[in-house]
């Protein structure tokens, strides 16, 4: 459920302002908000918000009330290059940057806790996280040929003092 504009004429980090204003909301208070801002980005991310919205309710049958923004992804387009001539034949160059701006709305689904979610992605149980802690606690330091020293990590930091 998604719509995407693409090359429309707007700077790409003046369209992030507007994209980063209605991040993470509800789809009928992010329409509310663009539609009283008083920017040239705020309108042109109205119609792709509304576009992906409508795309969401006709193709999907998505109740409109409950769609969620779950991603605006905002990139460079293609820079028109133009110039205006100046004195003694030379020309100053302008960029007339372009944005392609995308807009991804699904279901609000229920947050799940943030560090079970953080253990898991990086295939660590939490209790090989707990056993990792307590063996990086201790080191063994080999200070000459065959003596052997246990330092803790707060006795390491002092001793380079």
């Amino acid at each position: 459920m998604k719509a995407i504009l693409r090359k429309t004429r707007i700077s790409p980090k003046k369209a992030n302002l507007i994209a980063g204003m209605v991040r993470k909301k509800n789809v009928q208070d992010a329409l509310n908000i663009l539609k009283f801002t008083p920017k040239k980005g705020a309108k042109i991310i109205y119609k792709v918000l509304y576009s992906a919205a409508s795309n969401a309710k006709n193709n999907f049958k998505q109740p409109f009330e409950d769609l969620v923004i779950t991603k605006i992804l905002v990139t460079k387009g293609p820079t028109y290059k133009r110039s205006i001539p100046i004195s003694r034949g030379r020309v100053h160059p302008i960029a007339k940057r372009t944005s392609h701006i995308t807009v991804e709305v699904g279901l609000d689904e229920g947050e799940e806790d943030v560090e079970d979610v953080d253990d898991t992605k990086k295939g660590i149980k939490k209790e090989d996280s707990a056993k990792k802690d307590i063996k990086d606690e201790s080191k063994e330091v080999k200070v000459g040929k065959e003596i052997t020293k246990t330092i803790d990590k707060k006795t390491d930091k002092s001793d380079k003092k």
